[in-house]
């Protein structure tokens, strides 16, 4: 599983919208959705390096172009 340490949830929502996701709600958690994936960001900060590795895996990108999206 890639990590990914030291990333704020809020540049993590950042990244992903440029990645072509949009906020579908907030809570606890940010659940964000491209149209056919959906993914749950929690609010942590910073995130934990396996679930934010996770997160970028199911969103369906490498950790280089997330790193370069950051």
């Amino acid at each position: 599983m890639p990590k990914i340490p030291g990333v704020n949830h809020l540049q993590a929502v950042r990244a992903l919208e440029k990645a072509g996701f949009r906020v579908v709600r907030q809570g606890k958690h940010i659940v964000m959705s491209d149209g056919t994936r959906l993914l749950t960001i929690p609010r942590h900060n910073p995130v934990n390096a396996i679930t934010m590795g996770g997160i970028v895996r199911d969103a369906g990108l490498t950790v280089e172009h997330f790193k370069k999206l950051i």
